[in-house]
């Protein structure tokens, strides 16, 4: 998976996200991802601030909402 092609919809003093973010970076410790905060857009906001932390692949578009574990990670980023 090329650098940064994973967005992390995330937000400000997020438990859940830092949670996410422990988990993402065990799994896949040298995996580049763009933290995007949903409260820098309304549209953002709409669609992801109740469901993160959130993570979204720019190739299939596909997407892992919270929770997830390792393994649901793992295929995820397969």
């Amino acid at each position: 998976m090329s650098n940064s092609a994973i967005l992390f919809y995330s937000g400000k003093e997020c438990c859940l996200c830092d949670d996410a973010e422990v988990i993402f970076n065990h799994v896949a410790p040298n995996a580049l991802y763009t933290k995007v905060d949903v409260k820098t857009s309304t549209e953002l906001y709409h669609l992801y601030g109740a469901r993160i932390p959130v993570l979204k692949r720019q190739d299939s578009e596909q997407e892992l909402g919270w929770p997830f574990n390792e393994q649901q990670l793992r295929e995820f980023l397969s």
